[in-house]
């Protein structure tokens, strides 16, 4: 990276605030701009700096963290990763938080411990490094996260290889999405407009674990096809939409003129593709 990413830290409790100015400064290409304890402190220190990317807690006094998200990505978008307590295992918080614009969610314990921000100064500063990256838009309507992946690994590490084999032959069609930093949004209005009758579609999106089965259901409430996680010998049919679960990889299968989907565990696969 040529330049440092600039971070503003918003958190209300002090020490959380200096574990995260301690981890985020470790790291050679991300400055800690500045912190704030609430939003209104933070509104005031992107009014003289813009950040690159906000950290942000969920819980706060005079304004709460999601109602500060809405109005980032509604007024100036930033990269907003979410820290909170608030936001474990595919919580309506969780969720919204995603659909309002956040890049990535990370859940921190109910009483701060610094055996947790030990553990997570990867996957924070990971994250931070990703939503520097990442390319927000302005959301007129009020669901985003690149890791870095080390080794890489080519699917061949997930995928046996087989013989080919002559199959019968279907008119079918399978629509497979990758959805990475910005996918959780673009896959929302992508799958809105569909008719029901759209062939069956298959989605791999870079989420946590636990996230992606109240995202499809949010989907689901959302679109005229249904939208739902994926599980293991899954048929894929018209008019349906398949989110492989978060931490594991979905194989795309055909047995006969039927298409399924398996999922599986494996090691973390790179192709160096574009994302969504």
């Amino acid at each position: 990276m040529s330049e440092k990413i600039k971070v503003l830290i918003v958190d209300d409790s002090a020490i959380v605030r200096q574990a995260l100015l301690q981890i985020l400064s470790e790291d050679k290409n991300i400055e800690v701009m500045a912190v704030a304890s609430d939003p209104y402190v933070a509104a005031k220190k992107i009014q003289t700096e813009v950040p690159d990317v906000i950290t942000l807690d969920i819980e706060m006094p005079r304004m709460d963290g999601l109602t500060f998200l809405k109005k980032i990505m509604t007024q100036h978008p930033i990269p907003v990763v979410i820290i909170s307590s608030l936001t474990g295992k595919g919580t309506e918080t969780a969720i919204k938080a995603l659909e309002y614009g956040a890049v990535e969610i990370i859940t921190k314990p109910q009483m701060y411990t610094r055996q947790f921000f030990e553990e997570s100064k990867i996957h924070i500063i990971d994250a931070v490094k990703a939503a520097g990256k990442a390319k927000i838009k302005r959301r007129n309507n009020i669901i985003t996260e690149e890791f870095k992946v080390e080794p890489k690994y080519s699917a061949d590490a997930v995928i046996a290889k087989t013989a080919m084999t002559s199959m019968i032959k279907t008119t079918e069609k399978v629509v497979a999405v990758g959805a990475s930093t910005g996918g959780t949004e673009a896959l929302r209005e992508f799958l809105e407009v569909l008719p029901s009758d759209t062939p069956g579609i298959v989605i791999v999106q870079h989420m946590p674990e636990n996230f992606t089965k109240s995202f499809a259901n949010r989907l689901n409430e959302l679109c005229n096809i249904s939208v739902k996680e994926a599980v293991d010998g899954d048929t894929v049919i018209r008019g349906r939409a398949l989110i492989a679960p978060g931490n594991h990889h979905m194989l795309l299968k055909r047995s006969g003129a039927r298409y399924y989907v398996e999922i599986k565990d494996g090691p973390l696969v790179n192709n160096d593709t574009d994302p969504l």
